[in-house]
C-alpha cells in the first residue's frame, strides 16, 4: 500500500484487535503511526511489535502512543490536539476505540447504556471534534469512523451497542457533507463478527438467541478487516464492507429490508420451537 507511505495515522483502539492489526499494517507500509488506548501495557507491547515490523523493511519510522479514555471529553480536549506536532502532521484519523456488551434489554445495567454511547459515540465525536481544526486548516486528510455490522441491523441482544453504532452512521453522514467543503474526505466502516478479545469477553453476555443467529457467522481476522479498512481509506471509499457477508448483508438491508428481518425472525422462531 504505497499511498500510506510517510503518511501520518491515529488510531485510536489501537492497541488491540482491530485497531492493532491496522497499526502493524501501517508500520510495513511506511507510515508514520499514534496510537491511543486505555492500557499503557498493551499501548506499548503494540510500540514494540510496530518498531519490530519497521526494522524489517529497514525504516526508521516515527511511533507513539497516547494514554487515552475517548469518553473522557477533558482528557481528549488535553492529550489529542497535541498528536498532530508530536507525529510531525497528521493526515488520517481512524476513530476504532469501541466498547460491547450485550444482554436482554431488562438485564443490561443502566450505566451499559451510558459507557456504550460515552465510549462509541462520544468517543467519537470528542476526537473528531479535537483534530477538527488541525484538517480544516490543512485542507485535506481523512476521517474514518468504525461502526459495526451491527450499525446496518440492529440484532436480538445489542440494544444498548447497536444504538450506538448506528448514532456513528448519523454522525458520519452529516460529517461528510459538512467537510466536503474543506476537502477532508470521510469513510464509514462496518466490521462483522473479528476474531478479537473483544469478541470473547462479549460471548460472556450474549443471549442464547444472538448465538443461534450468529452462531453460524463465520468469523473473520483482524488483520483482514483492518487491510480492507485501509484499503478503501486509501480508495476514497465512503462505505467500507469488510467481507463478503457484510457485502451481502449491506446489499440485502439497503435493498431488500424486510426480507432481512423475516430471515432474522425466523431464526428466532426456530429457536423458541427448539427449547419451549
Amino acid at each position: 500500500m504505497r499511498w500510506y507511505t510517510g503518511k501520518k495515522v491515529l488510531i485510536t483502539g489501537g492497541s488491540s484487535g482491530i485497531g492493532k492489526a491496522a497499526a502493524l499494517h501501517l508500520a510495513r507500509w511506511g507510515a508514520d503511526v499514534a496510537i491511543a488506548a486505555r492500557d499503557e501495557v498493551k499501548l506499548e507491547a503494540t510500540l514494540s511489535e510496530m518498531r519490530a515490523q519497521d526494522a524489517l523493511y529497514g525504516r526508521r519510522g516515527t511511533f507513539i502512543s497516547v494514554k487515552l479514555d475517548v469518553g473522557d471529553k477533558d482528557m481528549v480536549q488535553s492529550e489529542v490536539p497535541t498528536v498532530p506536532e508530536r507525529l510531525g502532521g497528521l493526515d488520517v484519523l481512524i476513530n476504532n476505540a469501541g466498547i460491547a456488551r450485550p444482554g436482554y434489554i431488562q438485564d443490561i445495567p443502566e450505566d451499559v447504556f451510558e459507557d456504550m454511547m460515552r465510549v462509541n459515540y462520544f468517543g467519537t465525536v470528542y476526537v473528531t471534534r479535537a483534530l477538527l481544526p488541525h484538517f480544516t486548516a490543512q485542507g485535506s486528510g481523512h476521517i474514518s469512523n468504525v461502526s459495526s455490522i451491527a450499525g446496518l441491523v440492529g440484532i436480538f441482544g445489542y440494544t444498548a451497542y447497536a444504538a450506538s453504532k448506528f448514532a456513528i452512521c448519523g454522525f458520519t453522514d452529516c460529517l461528510r457533507q459538512e467537510l466536503l467543503p474543506h476537502k477532508v474526505g470521510t469513510s464509514l466502516v462496518f466490521p462483522p463478527d473479528t476474531r478479537t478479545p473483544q469478541l470473547e469477553y462479549e460471548n460472556n453476555f450474549k443471549p442464547a438467541e444472538t448465538k443461534a443467529i450468529a452462531g453460524n457467522v463465520k468469523l473473520l481476522e483482524p488483520e483482514a478487516v483492518a487491510q480492507s479498512m485501509l484499503e478503501g481509506i486509501a480508495a476514497g471509499r465512503y462505505h467500507i464492507l469488510p467481507g463478503m457477508s457484510t457485502k451481502f448483508t449491506h446489499f440485502m438491508y439497503r435493498h431488500f429490508p424486510w426480507l432481512v428481518r423475516w430471515v432474522i425472525d425466523n431464526d428466532l422462531k426456530k429457536y423458541s420451537r427448539r427449547h419451549a
